[in-house]
């Protein structure tokens, strides 16, 4: 099974073709419109097995699936202390594995912007996870540790691999956390302003039948997003 995530940067009816020499499975987006409210023919009828949540129509969180790929939205909360926290869509693929699509917000929190987003989803659902593979833009990296807060990128690591669900870039690199030599985003497009922020994160059953693993190269990307896509192949 083929599956890809990238942080298309808008625009993603524009875009989707650019992926389809890869002949992916499963497509994890950010920044991608509601195909149901899109007026492009070529796109609505690409994606025609999909979850997708927004705040809006034009930007959003999707999971697009070839047609034999059954996704079943599963009924994980998002209300922490009568707030919601965004964006998380989390699915189960072809009653196979588990499936949560990431997508780290602001969410006008001055505090818990980004990996504090994720850090309270995963408290709220962390009974749910059960080799669950996670995957997505955290818009986050350990450079960013404040020493002050136990939400931290490192804080998250740590608390997925008490449940054997570690990232696999660092797994087949052996790099750490924080010292990246292979970025996933050049801010605002600038190739001075590399960072690694996009990740899969998956069970040890997961990386173990991992056969392929790449990030997508700055030549060919960077004129349409600032995130290169990571592409993933595992054998079912």
């Amino acid at each position: 099974m083929k599956i890809v995530t990238w942080n298309c940067n808008g625009a993603f009816r524009k875009k989707f073709d650019s992926l389809l020499d890869y002949q992916a499975d499963i497509h994890i987006i950010q920044e991608c419109e509601n195909p149901i409210e899109s007026k492009h023919y070529e796109y609505q009828n690409w994606a025609k097995n999909y979850l997708w949540i927004g705040d809006t129509k034009n930007k959003g969180l999707g999971i697009f699936a070839k047609s034999e790929i059954i996704l079943e939205k599963l009924d994980w909360t998002n209300i922490f202390n009568e707030h919601p926290v965004k964006h998380f869509l989390p699915c189960k693929v072809n009653n196979d594995f588990d499936l949560l699509a990431v997508w780290t917000h602001r969410n006008n929190s001055p505090n818990f912007g980004y990996i504090g987003q994720l850090w309270k989803y995963l408290q709220l659902n962390k009974h749910k996870l059960n080799q669950t593979l996670i995957a997505g833009d955290f818009n986050s990296n350990a450079i960013w540790d404040q020493w002050d807060r136990w939400w931290n990128h490192s804080d998250v690591v740590s608390e997925l691999k008490e449940f054997e669900i570690e990232s696999l870039y660092h797994k087949i690199t052996g790099e750490e956390h924080g010292k990246e030599t292979i970025p996933t985003l050049y801010f605002q497009k600038k190739i001075t302003r590399p960072y690694h922020i996009d990740y899969f994160f998956g069970p040890k059953k997961i990386i173990e039948k991992a056969n392929k693993f790449e990030i997508g190269e700055v030549d060919k990307w960077l004129t349409l997003s600032d995130h290169m896509p990571i592409f993933f192949e595992i054998t079912m």
